[in-house]
């Protein structure tokens, strides 16, 4: 299977740990640093401030990023209205899984139902790249609804979830295990311009994209069911099942389970999933990379993940997902995940990440691994052209303060006529860095 020869980005973003929670501060921090990049080769003085704050519910998050070379400030963070007003990472209410949660701004790898649709998803691959977009939550017991909007400032991705726990309106939502049986009906669309492009080239005299063949929007539909099948507080044990339809395309199912255990001093998350995966379907179209995959220029022809669909012939592509998070005391944090369909060449992705952070020893250390486009198990970690990685060291003078190296290969997007965004390419950064880092709490509710 052809596939675009892009990587996993949340590896090349200091919030990757992500990938089965993301934990919204309870309290405020600030965070801001001086340090030096060499991007590409050219070096760039960076100042950064990222603070957080929390009261009670509401809480905002900053993310102010300026480059100065000799030629003065790099201007690539600052290109459209949306990119001033991404420095508002984000404002929220609530926080994720909370029966009532809406944010605004930034989405780190939102996810819907059991992410047979979009699971992960980013709508912000790069920092010179930000959107504004929405996730939110409603879970009033018996029923809800949760839905993710990926760009206020162009069409995007629409994704809503309804679902509903028809035994809470009986005597046996009391039940432990059946009370708490969901349905789940997921739509989704992507009305971004290319999205659905089969046929189009790069006409590079007036710099601009032109379509020659356009399904139009991406769309999709799903009805999952899920089953807790044991809960307290220490595990927490539930099945699934998802069908997929993408249309005009193919379809999926998917059943899974994931395993949660809280031992104290040890936090883990274990899930793992078999796809069913029919010709012209790909399970979690709308993941963590969406956003580079959905259209690209190759050799000045537009390759879009909707055309790609097409070139899926095989009728059992069926595939697996497995997923592993350990926690620590807080302190020591590993994340890692593997998938692949069977019969589909290269289509095997390694995820590792780690970070060591104890509070009794003054380093730091994070550090992470992609590998895409796997065709055997033996390619794992043998670095090249598919592969990812990410590592920061750091010692601490002082709690507060962090001395630190860091290297990470992200993306910067290649923009054509119109500052429309046609492409994405990696970007190699090396900074020195000192960051200040100091929590505090404000009064809460």
């Amino acid at each position: 299977m052809r596939k675009l020869i892009f990587v996993l980005t949340l590896l090349a973003s200091m919030n990757m740990f992500a990938q089965f929670s993301f934990d919204e501060t309870d309290a405020g921090v600030v965070d801001g640093g001086l340090g030096m990049s060499w991007i590409d080769g050219k070096p760039y003085y960076t100042f950064r401030f990222r603070p957080e704050l929390s009261v009670g519910k509401f809480g905002m998050g900053l993310d102010l990023n300026l480059e100065f070379s000799s030629d003065g400030l790099r201007t690539e963070n600052f290109n459209t209205l949306s990119d001033y007003l991404s420095i508002i990472r984000y404002v929220r209410y609530g926080r994720r899984y909370d029966p009532y949660y809406i944010r605004v701004g930034a989405l780190d790898y939102a996810s819907l139902g059991y992410g047979n649709i979009m699971y992960m998803y980013n709508n912000s691959p790069s920092f010179d790249a930000r959107t504004i977009g929405m996730n939110f939550r409603l879970d009033l017991n018996s029923f809800g609804l949760e839905g993710v909007y990926s760009d206020f400032a162009q069409s995007g991705v629409l994704a809503v979830r309804g679902f509903v726990r028809p035994l809470k309106w009986t005597s046996a939502g009391s039940i432990p295990i059946i009370g708490g049986l969901t349905f789940g009906f997921t739509y989704a669309n992507d009305m971004q311009k290319y999205a659905g492009v089969l046929q189009g080239y790069y006409d590079t005299a007036n710099d601009k994209i032109v379509v020659q063949n356009d399904h139009g929007n991406v769309q999709m539909g799903s009805i999952d069911v899920g089953l807790p099948i044991f809960k307290n507080n220490v595990v927490d044990w539930s099945i699934y099942y998802t069908y997929t339809k993408i249309m005009d395309a193919g379809d999926g199912q998917s059943y899974g389970t994931i395993l949660g255990l809280d031992l104290r001093l040890v936090n883990l998350k274990l899930k793992f999933e078999r796809t069913l995966n029919n010709a012209h379907y790909l399970p979690s179209y709308f993941n963590a990379t969406h956003e580079i995959d959905r259209y690209s220029i190759i050799s000045d022809s537009v390759v879009t993940k909707y055309a790609l669909l097409q070139t899926l012939d095989e009728s059992d592509a069926n595939g697996y997902y497995g997923g592993l998070m350990i926690d620590v005391l807080g302190a020591f944090k590993i994340y890692g995940s593997y998938e692949r369909m069977e019969k589909v060449e290269h289509s095997g992705m390694l995820n590792l990440y780690s970070q060591i952070t104890p509070e009794t020893a003054p380093v730091v250390v994070r550090a992470g691994y992609s590998k895409t486009h796997m065709d055997k198990e033996s390619e794992m970690f043998k670095l090249d052209n598919r592969s990812l990685f990410f590592v920061e060291a750091g010692y601490k003078p002082y709690p507060f303060l962090i001395v630190s190296l860091v290297y990470k290969w992200t993306f910067t997007p290649v923009r054509g006529a119109d500052n429309m965004i046609i492409d994405y390419t990696p970007q190699k950064k090396i900074e020195p860095r000192i960051s200040f880092v100091y929590p505090f709490n404000l009064a809460q509710d």
